[in-house]
């Protein structure tokens, strides 16, 4: 009767919102610049963590100008940190509204909400006798997780980044190297151009012989996969992606969210996730890769087209897409 109409829990969620019981959020401790346009978020998570295995990503929430919105991050923290805190390490994209938030803008002290981690690009408990880490941007996120995870008796790296200074984590990568516990290689694509994926055998000659762990933008794990498979040992090389690929685009159409009212012209190669986000339509989200369902809204009309496979998904009652992998196959209604 004291607190109607709301509950005892919403008061205690005020004073005590780490709690046990309380929906599950963490609060930033501390955020600390990495480059000149990424930074590693530490995080004091609630009771109702029940922790990670490095390599993994964990969905946030963050409320931005108002706006609460999700976006999936790789945990760069070791499984069993002992102070109990957990860090994600952000690079900020241009437009990208969370991730700049959370580089320029994020302050200690902030409350964000939290899923429980997920995905399984992970380390396996058996340790192989020789790893090979392949990464690019800021791909090196689950890798450093890894890294600071758990240490292995042979293990290398071949970083991709434009300069030595967009190198994440480059002073701790070196430090590793020093104590002889890394082998490192990087590639500054504005000087060196490109990484050749044919030129791996130059930089790692037994490449071929270590369990391999890869991360980065679409074209470099494109290639990897189509070289590890070229050689038959493609079961050796384990991938990350962050977004998903685009194997068919079509020409697209008028997109219309009817819940908002907003009608805007999209493209058949951009998400309808990306698409309302930029037409300012609230969108659930979460991996945006196709794999945690986070975003998956009704169809109302029309048609889109699965950007990973080119199938076709027509408009009929109960019929749900997922708009992180979706674009629009002619003019259609998301029900948002």
């Amino acid at each position: 009767m004291v607190t109607t109409p709301l509950l005892p829990s919403d008061y205690l969620d005020l004073v005590s919102p780490l709690r046990a019981g309380a929906d599950l959020c963490g609060r930033i401790e501390a955020v600390h610049p990495e480059t000149g346009d990424a930074a590693t978020v530490v995080i004091r998570p609630g009771r109702g963590w029940r922790g990670h295995t490095a390599g993994q990503y964990v969905r946030i929430g963050v409320d931005v100008d108002g706006v609460r919105l999700w976006r999936a991050y790789s945990l760069t923290s070791p499984a069993d940190r002992q102070d109990g805190r957990v860090t994600i390490t952000v690079k900020a994209i241009p437009g990208g509204k969370v991730s700049n938030h959370l580089v320029r803008r994020a302050k200690p002290g902030t409350l964000i909400q939290l899923d429980q981690p997920t995905g399984d690009f992970v380390l396996p408990r058996a340790k192989p006798a020789k790893v090979l880490y392949l990464t690019a941007g800021s791909g090196i996120t689950p890798v450093m997780g890894m890294l600071r995870d758990t240490e292995f008796d042979d293990v290398v790296m071949v970083h991709c980044a434009p300069q030595p200074k967009d190198v994440i984590f480059r002073d701790e990568l070196h430090d590793l190297v020093a104590d002889k516990k890394l082998r490192l290689t990087e590639v500054h694509t504005d000087t060196d151009g490109m990484l050749d994926i044919a030129r791996l055998g130059e930089l790692v000659p037994d490449w071929a012989e270590r369990e391999t762990w890869a991360c980065g933008p679409a074209g470099l794990l494109d290639a990897a996969e189509e070289h590890w498979t070229e050689h038959g040992v493609q079961e050796r090389l384990h991938t990350e992606r962050f977004r998903a690929g685009i194997v068919v685009a079509g020409d697209g159409g008028e997109v219309t969210f009817s819940v908002t009212g907003r009608t805007v012209d999209a493209d058949g190669a951009t998400p309808l996730l990306d698409i309302g986000e930029e037409a300012g339509v609230l969108m659930p989200s979460g991996c945006r890769m196709g794999i945690c369902f986070g975003c998956v809204t009704p169809l109302k009309a029309g048609a889109v087209r699965d950007l990973r496979t080119g199938e076709i998904t027509e408009a009929e009652p109960g019929v749900l897409i997922q708009t992180c992998v979706s674009a629009a196959a002619g003019p259609c209604d998301i029900e948002r």
